[in-house]
């Protein structure tokens, strides 16, 4: 019996929807806009006008892509204190070079803790996503930057940076959790 109700009423609203569509151009004529069209129709068609020819640009080679991006935040040198006639600072430059030390500070990120026993690392997610990680003493950045403290809420780590005199300097770095870096 109820396939018998839905059968008649989808075929009573299937009627009354088209009644209602037929209905709508259905004995009026528009002599108004027949004329309008006609006399668009009539009218000549227009000269196409010549493109106009574009001047070759010279290809540009972007000379900076080593620098600090402008849409990074700017680094506060922070300088370590030696004391006079201390160690002199130079990066070891025939150290194995870690994973991390391929991407700049700016593009790693802290995104967790992980504890083992007593030890406390640091989960960081590198420029293309992965995720590592990084016990004190390791390295990070482009910058030298060795880890010197890790806690729940940020990593601290200590760079070499050239100093603008021929040397180097160390400056204090930190990448807090799930925030941006800071100098």
């Amino acid at each position: 019996m109820r396939t018998i109700d839905r059968r008649t009423s989808t075929a009573a609203v299937f009627v009354t929807v088209s009644a209602l569509l037929s209905g709508c151009g259905a004995g009026q004529d528009h002599p108004d806009l027949r004329e309008f069209v006609a006399e668009v129709q009539a009218r000549p068609a227009g000269p196409v006008e010549q493109l106009p020819s574009f001047e070759q640009v010279p290809p540009f080679a972007y000379q900076a892509s080593d620098m600090r991006s402008p849409f990074d935040p700017p680094v506060v040198l922070k300088r370590v204190q030696r004391a006079e006639g201390g160690v002199q600072v130079t990066p070891d430059e025939n150290r194995v070079k870690q994973y991390l030390e391929q991407y700049p500070i700016a593009a790693l990120a802290m995104v967790g803790t992980l504890s083992q026993g007593d030890r406390l690392y640091a989960l960081v997610r590198d420029g293309e996503g992965g995720v590592h990680r990084v016990a004190h003493g390791d390295y990070m950045g482009t910058d030298h930057g060795r880890v010197q403290k890790i806690d729940d809420n940020e990593l601290e780590l200590i760079e070499i940076v050239p100093d603008g005199t021929g040397g180097w300097v160390e400056r204090a770095r930190a990448v807090p959790l799930g925030g941006t870096n800071r100098g």
